[in-house]
């Protein structure tokens, strides 16, 4: 009876690493999900202009930049380049996406701020509300030196 166990084991553990390797073969893609409303972040700079545009709970669709549209040097932190890298977001969120109404938060003090809002006012997506999130220190950090007596 033990000489019959052993001999039927065998072929199960063959079946059983076949079955796995198909299994390990190549993924198909993910299909592109569609999103009505969701947030636009820009982060505008002296230097450069960063929009990004996520759904609600931050995932994100697309994102640009000045520098990745081909502005160099100083010109990435201009008003157009920042309304270049706008549009091309927000071209790629309502052609893919259908995104429709977003809420925009802007952080930074550089001149795209209000030029890359504009550009998706343009391009046909409703903006619900802008809101600033630039950091503020409250008392900032210790000078440097010592501590007076």
């Amino acid at each position: 009876m033990a000489e019959d166990t052993e001999v039927k084991t065998a072929p199960e553990v063959e079946q059983a690493t076949t079955a796995e390797a198909p299994k390990a073969a190549k993924r198909g893609k993910k299909g592109k999900r569609i999103v009505q409303s969701g947030e636009v972040h820009i982060q505008a700079t002296f230097n450069n202009t960063i929009v990004s545009v996520s759904d609600k709970s931050g995932g994100v669709i697309a994102a640009s930049s000045a520098g990745a549209n081909g502005f160099r040097g100083s010109k990435k932190g201009t008003a157009y380049a920042a309304q270049i890298a706008a549009e091309k977001v927000a071209e790629i969120a309502k052609r893919d996406h259908g995104m429709n109404n977003v809420d925009v938060y802007v952080k930074g003090i550089g001149l795209g701020r209000d030029s890359a809002i504009r550009a998706f006012s343009t391009m046909g997506i409703s903006i619900n509300s802008i809101t600033d999130v630039t950091p503020v220190p409250h008392g900032g950090c210790r000078p440097k030196g010592e501590r007076k007596p």
